[in-house]
């Protein structure tokens, strides 16, 4: 079978396609799952590039979406010709985090082998299942960028109608968060360096675009847009060289969901104001598998899908890669086949 390996020490030129042997048929517990689509996030890309090390040979990509071809003895859940999509954090099934999801020693494509392949047999609760009648391409985009959403908007940030949102930039979790904001009946800001892709994002439902170019006070814009109140969620991507503008934008007593470091992973924190606002800063990766099901429940309520910018296919996983790092794409990237 094909599969997207990683050369060590990594890096976009030591990607490999290669031949692998198939995996056989599921024992107890298991599944076989014939992978049809991975979606990229910037996790991914961090492994690729060898920004975050990984064994030799890793087969890549925490995403994946496909079909169950086979059960194995005591699996009740998944039937043969379902849709499923894989858990980012397999050992998380419910409840609070804990200590054995504060690294990514069991995460797909990091800890161990990941989804860039055709086939897998893996322990069932390593996948829910997909959104009936959803493409495989947009089924994997669930994972990571949508369920990290979906937990700092509704699982922690218990978003209500009325509420106001203040989203950084248009990537996949940024806008599956408007997506999700919109149903919620909740007020939504955006920023971009991209005029263009602002007004992609009103036409998704944005209520405020800031272009943080031309405005770099951008946190000052949004607490005039709320008429000095600020909003009731952040959903900080940027890390260190954007907390301070979002701890400005945010209102005394609201919630920063920190679900990324794409300005560093280390920097200084404004922590007077932080306690100024007494807001609520808040770290997360990504969710348990009962919140992935819960997501899927949404999505299927209020008929909302992803939005897909490109498609490659999973032997020019590398280029899907560089696309990502010009950061020219909006929403989510896949590699299907």
């Amino acid at each position: 079978m094909k599969a997207v390996v990683l050369r060590a020490p990594g890096g976009l030129n030591r990607l490999e396609l290669r031949d692998l042997p198939d995996p056989g048929q599921p024992g107890l517990g298991q599944i076989r799952v014939a992978i049809h689509a991975n979606s990229l996030n910037f996790h991914d890309l961090l492994v690729a590039n060898g920004s975050i090390p990984t064994a030799d040979g890793r087969v890549l990509m925490s995403d994946g979406a496909g079909v169950v071809e086979a059960v194995g003895e005591g699996v009740t859940e998944f039937a043969v010709g379902e849709s499923v999509v894989s858990g980012f954090f397999p050992q998380w099934q419910d409840g609070q985090a804990f200590d054995d999801v504060g690294n990514f020693w069991r995460t797909p494509g990091d800890g161990i082998d990941g989804y860039a392949t055709e086939y897998v047999v893996r322990p069932a609760h390593y996948f829910t299942h997909a959104p009936v009648c959803w493409r495989h391409s947009e089924g994997a985009t669930i994972t990571t960028a949508g369920l990290t959403a979906w937990r700092a908007l509704v699982v922690e940030g218990g978003i209500k109608a009325g509420d106001s949102v203040l989203l950084l930039g248009t990537g996949g979790v940024s806008i599956a968060a408007l997506q999700i904001a919109r149903v919620m009946g909740a007020r939504v800001i955006v920023t971009s360096s991209s005029d263009k892709k602002l007004e992609r994002a009103r036409a998704l439902g944005a209520t405020d675009v800031i272009n943080y170019r031309t405005s770099p006070n951008w946190g000052g814009e949004v607490l005039a847009l709320t008429k000095g109140r600020g909003v009731d969620h952040v959903v900080e991507v940027g890390g260190p060289g954007t907390l301070g503008q979002s701890l400005q934008a945010v209102r005394v007593g609201g919630n920063v969901a920190l679900i990324g470091v794409l300005t560093g992973r280390g920097g200084e924190v404004p922590t007077s104001l932080l306690m100024a606002k007494q807001a609520r800063l808040q770290g997360l990766v990504v969710g348990s598998r009962r919140q992935q099901q819960e997501y899927v429940a949404a999505l299927e309520q209020n008929n909302l899908r992803p939005v897909i910018d490109c498609s490659y296919p999973l032997e020019r996983l590398s280029d899907a890669f560089k696309l990502q790092e010009s950061g020219s794409h909006f929403g989510k990237i896949v590699v299907e086949w």
